[in-house]
């Protein structure tokens, strides 16, 4: 790879409002370069919103969805992705052969150059999950896209590395989720709506164990683990009525967070990925370490059928 300056950037999105997430989109955009960045990445389904569709029926939600490329969403990335001079990553809902799948996408100004379709959906039971890994050659650097739940599994993050990714992008909508986790658990929504007048409140729910400090139990190992730059990014604030903690970063191959969102709203982390650090990280000295002879056990096929479940219920679950 070569060195390159890359934005995570995080929003608030609106459900199903894709004319004002590509706004903020484009907006966030030009900030980024403005700022130096030569990629801009957002997060999962950040044209569409995410959460909202979970109790959609199939018909439902092949209305949100749209082709990849020539949808009309795709189509305005592009442009956006022109005018602003750098490749651009978001999320949307894809329709394909009349299935639904959640799609992340690079585009520059020239069209489509990558799409990936998250392996592991889960937030409606009409949703396809993917079966390939994507790597893409970006401006001189090899890449690779995860989708939120993908990253969580080490195999993924390493067989994209594997396959020949230095740059991971890792987008999600994710945090302050209730679950059986010590500390973990939703936010108050008063507490977004009053973070004017008290964000410590806010900040301290947003960076303790329901947000920030969840993501720091797993992130950095990805990032270290494998020797790669992982690029998170993550929207802030309301999502479908519960609150998100943002904290959009970038780590590096030691795992090492090296520029971060700090905003209570729209905000960029902006970093320079070196080339430098790849080749001397301790991931890649354990990749080279590897005794596949040993591992057989990984890939024997399964008794029961995989089950991708989040550790919160399910709207749909519920019905």
């Amino acid at each position: 790879m070569r060195d390159i300056r890359i934005a995570a950037a995080q929003f608030e999105h609106s459900n199903n409002d894709k004319a004002y997430n590509l706004s903020r989109i484009r907006e966030l955009s030009k900030r980024a370069v403005a700022e130096g960045a030569e990629v801009v990445s957002f997060h999962e389904c950040s044209i569409s919103a995410y959460t909202f569709v979970q109790e959609f029926t199939k018909e439902q939600l092949l209305e949100v969805a749209e082709v990849v490329p020539n949808g009309p969403s795709t189509n305005e990335l592009i442009s956006i992705a022109k005018d602003c001079g750098v490749p651009i990553l978001a999320g949307l809902f894809e329709q394909r052969d009349g299935e639904v799948f959640n799609t992340y996408i690079c585009v520059d100004g020239d069209g489509l150059i990558a799409k990936f379709s998250k392996i592991h959906a889960f937030i409606s039971p009409h949703l396809t999950s993917g079966s390939e890994f994507v790597v893409f050659d970006l401006l001189g650097c090899r890449c690779g896209m995860l989708i939120c739940y993908d990253n969580n599994l080490v195999e993924n993050v390493r067989m994209t590395t594997m396959l020949g990714a230095d740059i991971i992008f890792m987008p999600h909508v994710t945090g302050c989720l209730p679950s059986v986790m010590p500390g973990r658990g939703l936010v108050d929504p008063e507490l977004w709506y009053n973070r004017d007048n008290d964000p410590v409140a806010l900040r301290k729910e947003l960076w303790g164990p329901k947000g920030r400090d969840w993501l720091m139990r797993w992130l950095p190992a990805r990032a270290y683990e494998n020797g790669i730059y992982a690029i998170f990014t993550n929207p802030i604030g309301l999502d479908d009525g519960q609150v998100r903690n943002g904290n959009s970063m970038i780590l590096d191959p030691f795992g090492e967070v090296i520029s971060e969102c700090h905003q209570l709203g729209d905000d960029l982390a902006i970093a320079l990925c070196t080339a430098d650090k790849i080749n001397v990280s301790s991931g890649r000295r354990y990749i080279r370490a590897r005794r596949p002879e040993l591992y057989g056990k990984f890939v024997e096929p399964q008794s029961e059928a995989p089950v991708t479940a989040p550790g919160w219920d399910l709207k749909h679950k519920k019905c």
